[in-house]
């Protein structure tokens, strides 16, 4: 134990050290929030890996995995073909050049000056603030259970010292330091999990005999799991059976889709300095990608083998049903201890690295795109936005560690699926649309947020029976535990909300006035003049709109809002309000037609 702490102090005083550069460096706000435009390419891209992949990818979805098989893979090849590929060579570069030209330094900025509307920054900033902390509590929690097991300490005080140590870096050297951070500790997780792959299959006896004896352990899997549909680890579960719609639609689709639109991931590619640097980080983010997530998964259901061998009962008989559970008791039992320090350490990277990239994006969002931005209307010297955007850090902190103590077990897989799918509801049409179609308006992206979040909520709390039995709310207004029965309390969030939410963004768009021709037209051409420092869209149509007001052309007051292209005389707010009064009407005698049809229908068994 004494190798352990010593290889941890060492560990944590390149941490510090690296922070401490980040500090150093940081001399504006551009610095902190975006580590000045100028990052390597393969930084940015071991960043983005580190930030996505965490101790919820390797401990809770390695833990789902030994519950639920290989059939998981499919999501480690969802991450490198969303959230690398599509990402790095499809959005990001979109992304980085608008981003730029429209000065934002967040995600909530980029949507707020794409459409013209402050307000519309405040409101997805609150959106980020009050469902983020739920994912970060889930890293906090697979942390603190690691060094938990690992290290011997309370739960508690495990939990305390992490959050300590993250929220100091961060802090202190904002996105600088996350960046140098993630970058070490990506290459640290590299080894770890290389070291992981090649010798659980070297105990196990090779990679033949290993998936072998775990394909003829399907017998064993508990009667509970096959009524659900499972059919052994190395077979995907019965179509359509209450495994097969888990594994599918909220662990496979929700989160493999889901990364495009977090705004933790999208901001980093402002971060580079042109668009090759994009390219050559999917040489690096990719097979980083495969290491973290396909190793986490096959490990996973390998560690079946070593439990039933040694103790003739699968992974999850052995830790009494905790999922979270099953990969720290794996290493600390299967493992020998040299190896444990290392893995141990990349545990910690992976932990922190993520950890370290939400508080610093909730931390932008409450401090920085809420408050900042709303004592900017005020027209007085506010200060500096890095003061406000490290008090963010500080609240938000304290909240995801308030849910960290109060959340149940089981709890990290299911809340990185539920987060990211909320994300890719809201988020995606709004993001997709300002990047890649011009007629996006401000109506538009306002009502397919507001869409897609209120029918994530909605199935959540009355559909979804993962989550709605557990909230009760259901239960509470309508005496039932879910609306709908059979497949669809199944049937994830993602696969409803994001269609209503498209749906919702095209409609309205196609009602409402476009946004001024000039301010688009000007995001959207391919030149780099704004890169070099020249004006902007907005700047432009704001020196424009100022000098109509002087020559009496325009009252100040019409200037408010970015201009619309004449032609139609529908008021803007006339086709929003009126297509989300339609929508709440719609889905208000949706459940009502289903609870009356279904009411007193007996509910199928609830997957734990």
């Amino acid at each position: 134990m004494v190798n352990v702490q010593l290889l941890v102090v060492l560990y944590l005083a390149v941490i510090f050290g690296l922070s401490w550069y980040g500090f150093k460096h940081t001399k504006s706000d551009a610095d902190f929030m975006l580590a000045g435009r100028k990052a390597n390419s393969v930084v940015m891209a071991l960043s983005y890996g580190a930030a996505f992949i965490s101790t919820s990818a390797i401990i809770g979805f390695g833990g789902m995995a030994a519950k639920l098989g290989m059939g998981l893979l499919w999501l480690a090849f969802l991450n490198i073909l969303v959230g690398i590929i599509i990402a790095f060579l499809v959005f990001g570069p979109k992304m980085r050049v608008i981003g730029k030209k429209l000065k934002a330094s967040t995600f909530p900025e980029f949507l707020g000056k794409r459409y013209g509307s402050s307000k519309l920054q405040s409101f997805v900033g609150i959106i980020i603030t009050f469902t983020m902390p739920l994912y970060a509590a889930s890293v906090l929690i697979a942390s603190a259970r690691y060094i938990e097991t690992t290290f011997g300490l309370t739960y508690e005080t495990a939990l305390a010292v992490f959050v300590v140590v993250v929220a100091i870096y961060v802090i202190v050297g904002g996105m600088l330091s996350v960046m140098y951070t993630d970058a070490f500790q990506a290459s640290i997780m590299i080894l770890g999990m290389g070291f992981l792959l090649v010798y659980t299959y070297m105990k196990l006896g090779g990679i033949i005999e290993a998936h072998t004896f775990l394909t003829q352990s399907a017998s064993l899997v508990p009667q509970a799991l096959v009524d659900a549909g499972h059919r052994g680890w190395t077979s995907m579960p019965a179509f359509g059976s209450e495994i097969w719609w888990t594994m599918i639609s909220s662990l496979t689709l929700g989160v493999g889709i889901g990364i495009i639109a977090q705004p933790q991931m999208a901001v980093r590619f402002m971060m580079v300095k042109d668009n090759k640097s994009l390219k050559r980080a999917v040489l690096a983010g990719g097979p980083f990608i495969f290491m973290m997530a396909a190793v986490a998964y096959i490990v996973g259901s390998l560690s079946n083998n070593y439990f039933i061998s040694t103790y003739g009962v699968t992974a999850l008989e052995y830790v009494g049903g905790n999922a979270d559970q099953i990969i720290p008791v794996f290493l600390n039992e299967f493992t020998p201890e040299v190896f444990l320090l290392v893995f141990t350490l990349a545990l910690l990277s992976a932990a922190m690295s993520t950890a370290g990239a939400q508080f610093h994006t909730m931390g932008t969002a409450v401090g920085y795109d809420v408050i900042h931005n709303l004592m900017n209307k005020t027209k007085k010297n506010i200060g500096s936005a890095t003061l406000f955007t490290r008090m963010g850090i500080i609240l938000t902190i304290i909240f995801a560690l308030v849910l960290a103590y109060i959340l149940p077990g089981n709890i990290i897989a299911r809340a990185t699926s539920m987060f990211m799918g909320m994300c890719t509801a809201a988020f995606l049409p709004a993001y997709a649309g300002g990047l890649f179609w011009k007629r996006m308006t401000r109506a538009g992206a306002i009502s397919s947020i507001v869409v897609g979040l209120l029918s994530c909520f909605a199935w959540y709390a009355f559909v979804h029976a993962s989550e709605a039995i557990p909230l009760g709310i259901c239960q509470a207004l309508f005496g039932t535990p879910t609306l709908l029965t059979g497949t669809w309390t199944l049937v994830d969030p993602i696969l409803i909300a994001t269609p209503l939410s498209i749906i919702t963004a095209i409609v309205v768009s196609l009602l409402t006035k476009p946004l001024d021709s000039d301010f688009v037209d000007g995001l959207f051409t391919e030149n780099t003049n704004a890169e070099a420092g020249a004006e902007t869209p907005a700047e432009a149509w704001n020196k424009r709109r100022t000098a109509r007001c002087l020559s009496g052309k325009t009252g100040p007051s019409s200037g408010s809002r970015l201009p619309r292209n004449s032609g139609r005389s529908v008021p803007l707010f006339f086709p929003f309000f009126f297509f989300l009064l339609l929508s709440s009407l719609l889905f208000s005698l949706f459940f009502f037609l289903v609870y009356t049809t279904f009411r007193g229908h007996n509910k199928p068994q609830i997957l734990r």
